[in-house]
């Protein structure tokens, strides 16, 4: 990808461009941006063509080319135009917002999809892993949280960090008391439980407007 796309857009595609492009890609995620819906098109026929040289191909239920941004957004609230469309990319959603002095911003929240994937990926292991000692089955559980949050708990997001952290808890108090006939915990020693176990609470681990300060591209 850093030679069929990368070096590519950085060496020819912008040189055609009207004002400023660019490419963020993750393996092969990626997203491009211009100004104009013209530069866009041109790229997407082009891309087509260049993936073909390498034998690969666009995942063409996965790909659109979109109007967004801070244009599309005022037209929006102030001139009764459409809602402006979101996207995916790596877990998140992207949206059209506006902080709190009413300038616009791109926001960010973990995607429905990969929410609902996490949270059926840790129920899983809780009922596999339920028998288990219940010393390691807190160590591993405040592992994988620890992981979660170092993804998600981004500007923006934590909201739904700690709706997830709740689910999850709840998943751990209902399977817990599944574990034999008797129920094990009343929901007050199940929080008494937590807290000797010293269990990690969600912080923001990515501040956006930190990285605004060395990344251009961020919208």
């Amino acid at each position: 990808m850093h030679y069929a796309l990368d070096l590519w857009f950085e060496k020819v595609v912008r040189k055609y461009c009207k004002g400023k492009v660019y490419l963020v890609r993750y393996a092969d995620d990626f997203i491009a941006c211009f100004v104009t819906e013209k530069d866009a098109r041109a790229y997407y026929a082009a891309l087509v063509k260049r993936l073909n040289k390498f034998n690969l191909e666009i995942a063409e239920d996965k790909t659109k080319i979109m109007s967004y941004g801070a244009k599309v957004y005022n037209q929006y609230k102030y001139k009764g135009g459409p809602k402006p469309p979101t996207f995916e990319f790596l877990g998140f959603t992207h949206y059209c917002d506006c902080d709190r002095y009413g300038r616009y911003r791109t926001k960010r929240k973990t995607s429905k999809k990969k929410f609902k994937a996490s949270l059926m990926r840790c129920k899983q292991w809780i009922i596999e892993s339920r028998t288990l000692p219940l010393s390691e089955i807190m160590e591993k559980l405040k592992q994988k949280l620890v992981g979660y949050y170092r993804y998600y708990c981004i500007t923006d997001n934590m909201k739904n960090v700690r709706k997830y952290e709740k689910r999850v808890l709840l998943l751990v108090y209902k399977w817990l008391n599944r574990r034999s006939q008797r129920k094990s915990y009343d929901w007050g020693q199940y929080r008494k439980m937590l807290n000797s176990y010293k269990f990690p609470k969600p912080k923001l681990y990515v501040s956006i407007f930190e990285l605004k300060q060395t990344i251009s591209y961020i919208m």
